[in-house]
């Protein structure tokens, strides 16, 4: 997940250990009240101030709670927790990508426990589900990215495609009315390269009512996954798509998108910077990426928060603190100034008159996930990152996905 979320990671120069007391400890050593240990990743340079700011209005109306924050890179943060939890010296709340290793491992508080039942309900119900195990939901959904479709209004309007396509009949036909164009332009971006070809597959996957899992096995070889990936051949053969979409990567094929010469791609809140920084002349739009039916759907992906049990004294001050966070001024000013989509349906809701976002909250209720929880996700998204793309290289769709299915189940 943190490909997507940690976009704007990449400015910070370097991680900030504020503090690293009171991890697994108990009560303060000044006599009184309760320490909370946070162990945060850096998303922007801005992060240390935004965390800071809440942290200082939380103590104000609760003065028997310290929190002490340590911020780490993406690149650290996972070695610092492996470490921390193995030493037994695990934070209270932690802000992390992946959660379901910790709750199986019994290291976790349900979120029942350290939430108000308001919190509670104020989440997306598809990122509750997505956060959940068994029927328990452990982390606390943060931050989420979704997709959506960017077109060219000019290639577009010369290509005589009056709306953007809603299905994929509709898509087909207007990425072929760009197409014979001619002019160096083709109608869809599809990138199925080694970077995120998961990413893309999973858009046509579920924009068909596909799945990778059964809900307790990994499924790829499915009749519905096997239409969707038809589908997809059916685009690259006809030649609406980019030339060799199996050696295209997402990054530089959404520059060719921000230069004008794709008409159609699906892309993330952070092309809407992207394409403001590079060509801010390009006259773009954003409307729901097409599906066999029409039926609005998005991949999303989240981070989480998620509370440890340690020596299980802290479990009030803790639901105080989450509380406080997921309120929604303070929430929303947190998911807004990060650049990211909001997880609650109150977030949503303050942020909804924001122009560059309006297109990926609409769609947000209906996001689909990876079956991250599963173990054999990891080998199976491998697969289709190094398989997938030999469907635009002439190999029938059906041996692809049995070869990916022999992948997950080894």
């Amino acid at each position: 997940m943190k490909r997507f979320l940690r976009w704007s990671a990449a400015m910070a120069v370097a991680s900030v250990a504020l503090a690293a007391c009171g991890f697994g400890g108990g009560d303060r050593q000044d006599g009184g009240g309760t320490t909370l240990s946070l162990l945060v990743p850096s998303y922007s340079n801005g992060t240390k101030a935004l965390w800071e700011e809440i942290i200082a209005g939380f103590e104000a109306a609760h003065p028997d709670i310290k929190v002490n924050l340590e911020i780490q890179s993406w690149d650290n943060i996972n070695d610092v927790i492996r470490t921390k939890v193995q030493a037994n010296a695990a934070p209270d709340i932690l802000n992390i990508d992946a959660f379901s290793g910790f709750a199986s491992d019994g290291l976790l508080y349900p979120a029942a426990e350290v939430v108000s039942p308001e919190t509670l309900a104020d989440f997306q119900d598809s990122f509750a589900q997505n956060a959940s195990i068994d029927g328990t939901m452990y982390g606390l959904p943060l931050i989420a990215s979704a997709r959506t479709l960017f077109y060219n209004k000019d290639l577009l309007d010369k290509a005589g495609v009056a709306e953007p396509p809603r299905t994929w009949d509709e898509l087909f036909e207007a990425a072929k009315k760009v197409t014979d164009l001619g002019e160096g332009v083709y109608g869809y971006g599809m990138p199925l390269g080694s970077e995120e070809a998961q990413a893309e597959t999973s858009v046509w996957v579920f924009g068909n009512g596909g799945s990778w899992t059964d809900g307790s096995k990994i499924t790829v070889n499915t009749p519905k996954n096997l239409e969707a990936v038809q589908f997809m051949k059916r685009m690259i053969d006809a030649g609406v798509t980019q030339p060799d979409p199996g050696a295209t990567d997402r990054t530089p094929m959404l520059d060719v998108f921000i230069q004008g010469k794709i008409a159609m791609v699906v892309g993330l809140p952070p092309t809407v910077g992207q394409i403001a920084e590079k060509n801010p002349s390009l006259n773009y739009g954003t409307a729901p990426i097409p599906t066999r039916d029409g039926q609005p759907m998005t991949l999303g992906v989240a981070d989480h928060l998620m509370a440890f049990k340690n020596d299980g004294k802290k479990k009030e001050a803790i639901k105080a603190f989450l509380d406080y966070f997921f309120s929604k001024d303070v929430y929303t000013k947190f998911v807004d100034t990060e650049g990211f989509l909001p997880t609650t349906k109150s977030g949503a809701q303050a942020l909804a008159n924001k122009k560059e976002i309006a297109s990926f909250l609409e769609v947000l209720p209906n996001a689909r996930f990876y079956p991250s929880t599963n173990p054999r996700w990891a080998a199976t998204q491998g697969a289709i990152q190094s398989l997938i793309g030999q469907i635009g290289q002439g190999k029938d769709p059906a041996t692809v996905l049995n070869e990916i299915q022999a992948k997950a189940d080894a």
